[in-house]
């Protein structure tokens, strides 16, 4: 237990003493801890030996992404979102549709015997983007603000707006042997996202209206008020799920309504709950690269690696383009928005959410994201700093 305690935090203090340096380079974060997890895990050199079933897998993965989806929809800017609404809208409303879309006739394309509502859970798992794996895109200064912005609030937002999606898939393949299963599987949608709804606005007026009233009567103390955003997040997750909601919609919502009722008071409250959505991220990446990726069955199959290259290029690419036909962005704008969608912790986790589920071809699906999450970590990683800085010259 001490072993993988000093592994895990070395690997912490490590990244955390050059995060300034790697940043800068194509080497990220998550390229790094999945790297280290490969090496120090059961298949490598064994120094990491954590005594991790599904569930404690699921659990890690479904905190981490609750968080990230709270301090995400919490850091939504509003006020750039309606200055460039046009393309994050054009992105969320038309581009993500047509990559649903896109994702499931490739699948059809190319993994036939396929069921094709797996098709469909495959092309949701891969669909949202990674806000941390475009991070040195969103913050680069050299890429043109629209560019920037619309990046950032399409991966902060995708991610929200797939989960209901992949929980009606996951109701409809629960529900395949019923009678009725649409009509059963619509009901169970309604409910978790009626009652995730419900619990995360509730619950965010709840802790907003003591926030206010704290801040009232000088009640709080500024190393505690800190511990209030991560702890809403897990509140908000944990209760929606407890009454038979989706925590992650509950998250997300109490996260959007937060950031709408405080605004500029958020960024510093939310200082603490990104740098644990940022430690159980990276602690994540070192779990998939450890466990996950070394157990994928099918990981060798060109078509796996087939469809994980058609997923990142035109899958992706190519509704990007229609989305924003007819806007004032250049070819090569619109080129870098389409290629700069990185696969990473929401896919992960996705994954590791339909590994309980009984799916004819749940191995090429598990086998097809670990292939797919780990081109993005490469290839984008790899990519970012030239392409925008390249994009930077041509906008200047």
């Amino acid at each position: 237990m001490y072993q993988n305690l000093a592994v895990l935090a070395a690997l912490l203090v490590l990244y955390a003493s050059l995060a300034g340096a790697l940043e800068s380079r194509p080497i990220n974060g998550p390229l790094l801890f999945l790297l280290a997890g490969l090496a120090v895990g059961p298949s490598g050199l064994g120094l990491l030996n954590l005594a991790l079933d599904r569930n404690d897998l699921r659990l890690l993965a479904e905190l981490t992404l609750a968080i990230v989806l709270f301090s995400d929809a919490a850091k939504a800017d509003l006020a750039q979102l309606r200055h460039y609404r046009s393309l994050p809208l054009r992105l969320l409303t038309i581009g993500l549709p047509l990559t649903l879309i896109a994702g499931w006739f490739a699948a059809w394309l190319i993994f036939p015997q396929m069921p094709w509502l797996e098709m469909a859970l495959l092309a949701t798992i891969l669909a949202p983007t990674d806000a941390a794996l475009g991070k040195a895109v969103v913050s680069n200064p050299e890429v043109p603000a629209n560019v920037r912005e619309s990046l950032n609030v399409e991966s902060g937002l995708n991610d929200g707006i797939c989960v209901p999606v992949l929980l009606l898939l996951l109701a409809l393949v629960t529900e395949a042997h019923s009678t009725v299963p649409f009509a059963l599987a619509g009901y169970l949608f309604l409910e978790e996202l009626g009652v995730g709804v419900l619990t995360g606005v509730a619950l965010a007026l709840l802790v907003g209206g003591l926030l206010r009233l704290s801040q009232r009567h000088c009640l709080q103390i500024e190393a505690w008020q800190q511990l209030v955003m991560p702890a809403l997040a897990l509140l908000s997750f944990a209760c929606a799920q407890a009454l038979g909601g989706s925590g992650f919609i509950a998250a997300f919502c109490a996260g959007l309504l937060t950031g709408c009722r405080f605004k500029q008071e958020t960024q510093p409250l939310l200082a603490t709950g990104e740098s644990c959505a940022e430690a159980l991220s990276l602690l994540t990446w070192v779990v998939f690269g450890a466990y996950v990726a070394p157990k994928a069955s099918q990981i060798l199959s060109p078509s796996v690696w087939f469809y994980a290259l058609s997923s990142l290029s035109l899958v992706r690419m190519l509704p990007v383009w229609i989305s924003l036909s007819g806007s004032a962005l250049t070819a090569e704008s619109r080129l870098f928005i389409g290629w700069f969608g990185p696969r990473g912790l929401a896919s992960i986790v996705f994954a590791v959410l339909v590994l309980d589920a009984q799916l004819q071809e749940g191995a090429t699906i598990i086998a097809t994201t670990i292939a797919c999450v780990m081109l993005s970590v490469v290839l984008h990683g790899m990519s970012a700093l030239p392409g925008a800085r390249r994009l930077g010259r041509s906008a200047e």
